[in-house]
């Protein structure tokens, strides 16, 4: 039953990942991946909200499965933010390329990180 919740919630982020980067991409002109970036520190927001509330016990681990697993599994994506970077570099964009790496990292933890500290204090 756990794979059918995942697959739910990926079935809503995959699409959900899609439109936004679409949407971002259509608003501003730049080499700088913003699509990317923005799915991958809302990503990290939910999860650790999500995580955060199955630690406090206000979730359970189908939530988890379903919002955790599925839905930010698919809405966040490693593999684009890579080949994204990887282009950059490859294009000539070194810098923008390490600083897309560094506020990749610095945003998506430090959402992470307040998203459980925020279900700490709401549930905890």
């Amino acid at each position: 039953m756990t794979w059918l919740l995942v697959m739910i919630g990926a079935a809503v982020g995959a699409p959900l990942r899609y439109l936004t980067d679409q949407q971002v991409r259509a608003r501003y002109t730049t080499v700088i991946p913003w699509g990317t970036f923005l799915v991958n520190v809302v990503g990290s927001l939910l999860l650790g909200l999500v995580t955060g509330a199955v630690a406090a016990g206000a979730a359970d681990s189908r939530l988890q499965a379903l919002l955790g697993t599925g839905l930010c599994g698919a809405l966040s994506t490693y593999s684009t933010f890579s080949y994204e970077t990887l282009r950059l570099a490859e294009t000539g964009h070194r810098r923008i390329a390490a600083a897309n790496v560094a506020a990749t990292l610095l945003a998506g933890l430090g959402a992470a990180f307040a998203g459980a500290a925020i279900a700490r204090t709401v549930w905890g």
